[in-house]
């Protein structure tokens, strides 16, 4: 019996390596063709001059001063806007995870929206909201539309979701009772959370901080539009390097400064996320949520409703009511004017531009989807380096320049047998490479959490890998698989960065229709964008509260 069991087990190991490697080919073959290869494309165009590689250029670049300042801004505005975001969020943070009270699955949605809003769009929310002829310019005659706080607040509205369900998530599953017998040991309620919740919370709070500086240290859309000619992020001056001077050695450059950069924020990332994996003992929510006790809860609860309506909400209705702003009064004037192609900036009316996003970020989310799930099911087991590299490979596109894998699709897709760049279906692809880290971060957890024995037991009755997965997995992972089609659909719907470049005239997509609109003069243009920016946003809040609708507390950390 013993030496059976010897025999056996070495051969469900081979067996169980030779299917996670099976499920990783199709995700790693659709990175390489469509990440590695245009990013290295883009590179090397940059630094290949008559077939040598001239890397001194990568000094030469460095030398150059407005360089310098380009890249001590993205840092110093990572750091601060990391920090406020943390400032502000933390407190919301505690109180989706600690409180019950009405409303609560519809706020938490609307606190999301802002996260799967493209960053075009929340750039034109705060200049509807501080810039020339915004709100406050109306009441106060305050202007904050080129300077660094209204960039920084742009990023809080953009990240206060990643650590609200980031640390959230993790605080609502702390027991409070390890912190109430400290207390009961004479502690003070400062010293009992300093002391024993703080460092449960820390590697939450980090890998969210960690988050929060990728996201902002590589922004675009936000800073393109808040920045004027006088900031300017890694991400946006490799955009202005590539498509207005095109000096394609400094884009290349600042390429893999940023891809240095975001491999480092990842790898620690990573380390932190498994510290918050194996060092804790949770609970279930429900355990740990109850209406709020006392004055202090109480008003707790009104701070954090209070900045979340100024912080998040107000942005959002002034971009709505600046979209119902006509010349002729209150209306829907630049809803109709979207619907006449005689403004010369596109070759169909502006209006196109929402079946064009509908039907791109669809086939974007299917192949997300399928990519996503692959490789999701390749990483249930968390063990080994193959693995760990794997997930930090599928996390890359969410911090390596959009702008880079853009211009990089139109310079290697356009031979056989990758022939693409005149191809409808570039653009989902590009979206896809973004939607593929939130199916994977959404059914990864879920996917852990079911029974291993339960996969065991159908094998050893005789189930292909492929029936195991359709009979054992899919029926426990169904909700979490709709919850992550849904990411995917929201965030693709959003991308920017990389469809700026592939999107072709006839065929916009809404973000890219908003920023065209922006970059032209007249109150006209401007009232289109806010009137698009307007339908792209309620289109992410229904898919948002669909989403929390089905949502269990164990579907992810998104």
């Amino acid at each position: 019996m013993d030496l059976a069991r010897t025999e056996v087990a070495p051969r469900r190991s081979r067996k169980e390596s030779a299917t996670r490697i099976g499920l990783m080919a199709l995700p790693v073959a659709f990175f390489a063709a469509f990440f590695a290869y245009p990013v290295a494309a883009i590179v090397a165009r940059g630094l290949k001059i008559d077939g040598a590689w001239r890397f001194g250029r990568i000094g030469e670049v460095l030398a150059q001063s407005d360089i310098r300042h380009v890249l001590w801004f993205t840092t110093w505005q990572a750091l601060a806007s990391t920090a406020l975001t943390l400032l502000i969020a933390l407190p919301g943070a505690y109180v989706f995870a600690r409180f019950d009270f009405r409303g609560k699955q519809v706020l938490r949605a609307v606190v999301t929206v802002p996260f799967v809003l493209p960053t075009v769009v929340v750039g034109t929310a705060f200049l509807a909201l501080v810039g020339r002829g915004g709100l406050l310019d109306q009441l106060w005659g305050v202007r904050l539309d080129t300077t660094v706080w209204a960039i920084l607040l742009a990023h809080v509205f953009f990240n206060y979701a990643v650590v609200v369900r980031t640390v959230g998530g993790l605080w609502s599953q702390l027991d409070p009772r390890q912190e109430e017998a400290a207390r009961m040991l004479g502690a003070s309620r400062f010293a009992a959370w300093r002391r024993v919740t703080l460092p449960a919370l820390s590697p939450a709070v980090a890998a969210a901080a960690l988050m929060v500086f990728l996201f902002t240290f590589t922004s675009f859309g936000v800073v393109q539009i808040l920045g004027g000619p006088t900031f300017s992020t890694l991400e946006v001056e490799i955009y202005r390097q590539t498509s207005e001077i095109f000096d394609l050695a400094t884009a290349a450059v600042l390429t893999i400064v940023q891809f240095v950069a975001v491999g480092a924020i990842l790898a620690v990332h990573a380390w932190s996320v498994r510290r918050r994996e194996t060092a804790l003992r949770l609970v279930a929510p429900e355990v740990t949520v109850r209406r709020p006790r006392g004055a202090g809860q109480w008003a707790l609860l009104g701070g954090v409703l209070a900045s979340i309506l100024v912080l998040l909400v107000l942005p959002l209705g002034v971009l709505v009511q600046r979209s119902l702003d006509a010349p002729g009064g209150y209306g829907f004037a630049y809803y109709k004017a979207l619907t006449s192609a005689d403004s010369g900036i596109f070759l169909v009316a502006p209006i196109a531009a929402i079946g064009n996003s509908l039907e791109y970020a669809l086939a974007a989310t299917a192949i997300a989807v399928v990519i996503g799930g692959l490789a999701a099911a390749a990483l249930t087991r968390r063990t080994g380096r193959l693995v760990r590299g794997f997930d930090a490979l599928l996390m890359l596109p969410l911090g390596v320049s959009a702008v880079t894998v853009g211009f990089g699709f139109l310079i290697a897709l356009d031979e056989p047998p990758l022939d693409l760049r005149s191809s409808w279906i570039l653009v989902p692809l590009a979206q896809a490479l973004v939607g593929v880290p939130f199916v994977v971060r959404t059914m990864l957890p879920v996917l852990r959490a079911v029974d291993g024995r339960l996969r065991e037991a159908a094998a050893v009755l005789g189930a292909s890998p492929w029936r195991v997965w359709r009979e054992v997995d899919l029926p426990l992972v169904r909700r979490a698989l709709l919850i992550a089609a849904g990411f995917a659909f929201a965030v693709s719907l959003g991308e920017f960065g990389a469809t700026v470049f592939i999107a072709r005239p006839d065929n916009p997509t809404l973000p890219v229709a908003v920023a065209r609109l922006l970059g032209r003069a007249g109150d006209l243009n401007y009232g289109q964008a806010m009137a698009l920016s307007t339908i792209l946003m309620v289109v992410c809040a229904v898919a948002l509260l669909l989403l929390e609708r089905i949502r269990t507390d164990r579907t992810g950390e998104f």
